[in-house]
């Protein structure tokens, strides 16, 4: 467990506050804030501490850089804008995909992503 620093508390204050994955530099912007000396391997070195220490969970999305967003969270899912590359968290999960697998194969996990526009994106075109 790594010890508690005002870098590491700004990293998962960014998380806190922005509620959804961040990607290290989304990161960087929100905490880099109340520290403007924090940098980009700072950011990555608190990540990956955090990562091993079970306070984050990687969020991957295919085609996507890694985003991060704090651990314990109950199962959901993501929605990835195509016009400024934000993840968001979706509240539900419509399961039952047991349905959709051939005959005689068993669903052990799932991921479900959606694609499109943010409301931000869709209000500037």
């Amino acid at each position: 467990m790594q010890r508690r620093t005002r870098q590491r508390d700004a990293v998962l204050a960014a998380l806190e506050r922005a509620d959804r994955p961040l990607s290290p530099r989304e990161i960087l912007g929100a905490a880099g804030q109340g520290l403007p000396a924090l940098g980009i391997a700072t950011v990555y070195r608190h990540l990956a501490a955090l990562l091993a220490d079970g306070a984050l969970r990687e969020v991957v999305l295919p085609g996507e850089s890694s985003r991060y967003e704090l651990a314990g969270k109950e199962h959901h899912h993501h929605f990835c804008c195509r016009n400024c590359a934000a993840v968001f968290e979706l509240a539900d999960c419509p399961g039952n995909f047991e349905r959709l697998a051939p005959p005689g194969f068993l669903v052990e996990e799932h991921e479900l992503y959606l694609m499109g526009l943010c409301a931000s994106c869709q209000e500037g075109s």
